[in-house]
């Protein structure tokens, strides 16, 4: 995958070559007291954020950024907190209509969200659960990461590398026109594979080779307009892989009402 990733320079490290070329003083703690002041009172501080990089994976039609947003120590506890909180479908809700027959979905699953939304694919309306703490604190850490809101997101709980997702594109006429979908994985890391859309099948009609990529622990992936348009993506079978992940989708989705021609369109 390595010649697919541009990686952009670390700011923080930027700043401090500049400061140490231009001989300025070092920056001190917005909570540090001033000479002369005495001791303040520490504010709470929010959990620190890592300074990981962001990594950009480019090709014809994909566009990406993809960085580690949560140190191991929080995504440890956010993992457990998750296990812990998240109440996953059961029932109808568990399957999946596609080529006309049901099919039970190979991972657990379910939606949480503003209210008043749903999501459609696959033969299934999913109406989310109201938000919990835990995910908001995760929505509120991607709004700061990513200059983006989201309303909405799908957790997929996979219990070990033989769950797995087909390959499919995000592309439900729910989702507000060309918004980003981020996806935060916790738990053990899993492949994530993307093939363009005119090389599937078996005559396709372009030879783009597929876009490879490892979902760790606490990651981040942000899939940017137009990669939903073009590309497919998939989390293949890993028998190796003996323990649970979680990835929660993130998405700005639309609320629909119904249009004169019967169809769905977007409020």
């Amino acid at each position: 995958m390595d010649k697919f990733i541009i990686r952009k320079p670390s700011k923080t490290t930027a700043e401090k070559r500049k400061r140490k070329a231009d001989g300025a003083p070092k920056v001190e703690d917005a909570d540090s007291p001033e000479e002369g002041q005495g001791t303040q009172e520490k504010k709470p501080r929010p959990a620190p954020a890592t300074d990981a990089p962001w990594k950009q994976i480019r090709a014809e039609g994909l566009n990406c950024d993809y960085k580690i947003l949560f140190g191991k120590a929080e995504a440890d506890r956010l993992f457990q907190e998750l296990e812990k909180e998240v109440e996953y479908f059961d029932g109808q809700l568990t399957k999946l209509h596609i080529f006309g027959k049901w099919h039970n979905i190979p991972r657990k699953q379910v939606t949480y969200g503003d209210p008043g939304l749903t999501y459609t694919y696959s033969g299934v309306t999913f109406s989310p659960k109201p938000w919990i703490p835990v995910l908001d604190r995760i929505r509120d850490r991607l709004r700061l990461a990513t200059g983006h809101t989201f309303n909405f997101v799908l957790i997929n709980r996979y219990k070990d590398g033989r769950d797995h997702m087909g390959e499919h594109r995000d592309d439900e006429k729910e989702l507000a026109p060309r918004s980003p979908i981020a996806s935060v994985s916790f738990g053990a890391p899993r492949d994530f594979v993307f093939r363009h859309g005119a090389s599937r099948g078996r005559n396709p009609s372009r030879r783009l080779g597929p876009v490879k990529l490892l979902l760790e622990h606490g990651s981040l992936l942000l899939m940017n307009f137009p990669t939903n348009r073009d590309w497919y993506h998939s989390l293949p079978t890993r028998r190796k892989v003996l323990a649970p992940r979680i990835n929660l989708t993130f998405r700005k989705v639309v609320a629909l009402q119904a249009s004169p021609s019967g169809t769905d369109a977007p409020r």
